[in-house]
């Protein structure tokens, strides 16, 4: 169990990175429960993930800034699924998901996956190995959002 958490942790803890077009990024991942007060009502809690089992709920987010004097047109965040995480959804957001290790792209009601006797079958959310956004407008000179999507310990 210490391994797989230690597998999970390496892919999944927070970081910074900046990519193209001098957009800043900032990964952080919360395990997601629930707690009853004295009352029993229950409230949604994120914490950070010191130890995740299987089943547990992850939050992922993706906060980005554009940290140019310019505007990033055609911006593209892609993230790919921990090995250890299969994922949820996306919240109301709809990125484009891969299925296939990257190699192709779309939304998860039109993705299929090809099985081992040649026939195919509609993707299921556990089958996504990447997820991505491709953002429509510039981002502005200055600019802020934040992304998230959800996933389960396998």
């Amino acid at each position: 169990m210490r391994l797989f958490f230690l597998a999970l942790a390496a892919a999944i803890l927070p970081g910074q990175a900046l990519a193209a077009n001098q957009v800043a990024l900032d990964n952080n991942v919360f395990v997601e429960r629930v707690s009853t007060d004295a009352a029993g009502k229950q409230r949604v809690l994120l914490e950070e993930p010191k130890v995740v089992v299987p089943g547990d709920k992850l939050v992922f987010v993706l906060n980005y800034r554009n940290a140019s004097a310019q505007p990033a047109d055609k911006f593209v965040i892609t993230n790919p699924m921990p090995a250890a995480v299969s994922f949820a959804d996306a919240g109301d957001t709809r990125p484009f998901v891969s299925v296939d290790g990257g190699k192709t792209w779309g939304l998860l009601p039109e993705m299929t996956v090809r099985m081992s006797d040649g026939s195919a079958r509609a993707a299921q959310p556990g089958d996504v190995t990447h997820v991505r956004w491709a953002f429509q407008k510039p981002i502005p000179a200055g600019g802020t959002g934040k992304l998230m999507f959800r996933g389960i310990v396998k």
